[in-house]
């Protein structure tokens, strides 16, 4: 065997290994995202106010970012990055940037449904959302640049992920409670979709996932006190708050979860990421409802079921490639270079 020749095996083969390891890190990131379902509906039924444990989740977060940004250099050049952009209206729109708004309404479905639904339930029905709304946005080339066509692969899955929250459901469409419930985490799932595609454009922008993170906790934070501004005057606020200190946690786990999935992807790519990511959700989801089950949730022969066809549902969309050439230069890409070479 040649130098060369044995140069390339061992090049492929660090490549696998890298591989593996940010795909059982892509576990472990949908893991986290479990985690963080069941730290917020026990939270939400613990205050008896979903709006304040989404508040609690969000803000959370968004404080431990702030000290992170100040202390960062790249971050802090990251967000001037953002704020020239925006203004000079080269490549980024201020809609783009309200990414959060979606992921403000996973923690708040979060805060309602995961106590009630269990944890797998509604994974199950956020699963498929965001399968369903994922092949309509790479369809339409949002955030990457690459436009992925409605293949067979991605078509059957996306059906077939809408059917595993039809058959986790079933057995308990009966009740009123419940039945109309799972649209939440579904919609939610819709909306992260498009959260992840605009919070990719913003990442490209600023150059900087902290940057990225903290405008999408920000513009989250935002939007939950308005609602819970709105509903204390109607309503009142909570009198009692959880002495459980793991109960405030659902901030920071989200941090994790952003930051994990901007490190992983340079590894795995974004299918397999994405892959990983939604068996560790399940699992976790399996798992957190079997081991430390809450009050409401329960595994039965359908949401187990319902799992098995997600998970079938991801593995066939990413049979395909179906995926034109990405452009070569992003306009974000070439928008920070030109504002920096202003300074």
């Amino acid at each position: 065997m040649s130098t060369e020749t044995a140069i390339g095996s061992a090049d492929r083969g660090r490549r696998v290994l890298l591989r593996l390891l940010g795909s059982l890190g892509a576990a472990g990131v949908g893991f986290l995202l479990a985690s963080q379902s069941r730290i917020n509906g026990v939270l939400g039924a613990g205050l008896d106010d979903a709006l304040a444990a989404s508040v609690v989740s969000f803000g959370g977060g968004l404080v431990v970012l702030l000290v992170v940004t100040s202390a960062n250099s790249n971050a802090r050049r990251g967000v001037g990055r953002l704020v020239r952009t925006v203004r000079s209206d080269g490549g980024l729109r201020p809609w783009q940037c309200l990414g959060g708004v979606c992921g403000a309404f996973l923690v708040f479905s979060q805060s309602v449904a995961a106590n009630l639904l269990g944890v797998a339930l509604f994974t199950v029905g956020a699963v498929g959302g965001q399968i369903a709304s994922g092949l309509v946005v790479d369809r339409l080339g949002l955030g990457a640049g690459v436009v992925r066509h409605f293949t067979a692969h991605r078509v059957v899955g996306a059906l077939l992920a809408l059917g595993a929250v039809v058959v986790a459901v079933s057995a308990r469409l009966g009740g009123a409670d419940v039945g109309w419930l799972v649209l939440l985490p579904a919609v939610a799932g819709v909306g992260v979709a498009w959260q992840q595609a605009m919070n990719g454009l913003v990442k490209q922008t600023a150059g900087s996932a902290v940057s990225a993170a903290t405008l999408n906790f920000g513009t989250g934070t935002t939007v939950l006190l308005a609602a819970f501004a709105v509903d204390g005057v109607l309503h009142g606020l909570p009198t009692e708050w959880p002495a459980a200190p793991w109960l405030y946690l659902g901030g920071p786990i989200g941090i994790f979860v952003v930051a994990g999935s901007a490190v992983l992807v340079h590894y795995t790519g974004v299918l397999l990421l994405s892959m990983g990511i939604v068996f560790g959700q399940l699992s976790g989801a399996l798992l957190l409802d079997l081991v430390l089950p809450v009050a409401g949730s329960r595994v039965d022969l359908a949401t187990g079921l319902g799992v098995c066809l997600a998970l079938l549902a991801v593995a066939v969309a990413s049979m395909g490639r179906g995926g034109a050439p990405a452009r070569a230069r992003s306009a974000t890409i070439a928008n920070r270079e030109r504002h920096d070479s202003r300074r």
